[in-house]
């Protein structure tokens, strides 16, 4: 997934952001509703995880504006208001969800997960490619019934394609989907993991190079 993350709380911020990235997730960092304008104005996300009260105002004010402009990104709102009338206001404004801090950690992974499966079109929770499996539910990947231990950008990459089923997916789709926007991949960070991803995955090989775009899973004979 890639996730708008906006907290003010620095430790808080990147507590949360390690656990996600921990996950295989892209994580974008913001401190302000500023901020938050400006991530979304460029990118697209499965899930905005915000902070109800920041430096420059309530998010509640920006959420009504993207609900009004038709931004139906799945939004988390976590706050330390906890009276049931900040969390109704939350919800009818627009939030898909509300966590009250202090909380569990786990719970707001689940949280994040469930949303992120909201915003999704409907599809199988295990991905299938001849005798590859791709659990998305679970994070891992089988072959021939055999688990294959990937590490988080490895699966990342693997399910983009698993997902895209059979269609080319470009460079700049492999790096938008599974790098942050401020991380700076090398240049040449995409062969690296579709060479380790070849090798993991053995043959008959189901990575196919598409010439002058990018790669495809495919169980297709090559001519």
């Amino acid at each position: 997934m890639r996730i708008l993350l906006a907290e003010d709380h620095t430790e808080l911020r990147e507590a949360i952001t390690r656990r996600l990235r921990a996950l295989g997730n892209s994580v974008d960092e913001v401190s302000s509703i500023r901020e938050i304008r400006t991530y979304l104005n460029g990118a697209h996300y499965d899930v905005g995880v915000f902070d109800r009260m920041l430096p420059d105002g309530d998010s509640l004010t920006l959420l009504q504006a993207l609900r009004n402009a038709a931004n139906r990104t799945p939004i988390l709102l976590l706050t330390a208001l906890d009276r049931i009338e900040d969390r109704v206001e939350g919800l009818q404004v627009g939030a898909d969800d509300y966590l009250v801090k202090p909380f569990a950690m786990d719970e707001l992974m689940a949280r994040i997960n469930v949303l992120a499966r909201r915003g999704e079109p409907l599809r199988d929770t295990i991905l299938r490619i001849a005798d590859l499996e791709v659990d998305s539910g679970r994070h891992e990947v089988r072959r021939a019934g055999v688990l294959i231990p990937l590490r988080p950008k490895e699966y990342a990459v693997l399910e983009l394609l698993a997902v895209r089923n059979r269609r080319a997916v470009s460079r700049n789709d492999i790096l938008e989907y599974c790098w942050d926007t401020l991380e700076s991949p090398a240049s040449n960070v995409e062969e690296t993991i579709i060479a380790s991803l070849r090798r993991k995955l053995g043959e008959p090989a189901l990575i196919k190079t598409v010439r002058g775009h990018g790669y495809k899973l495919d169980d297709a004979h090559e001519s």
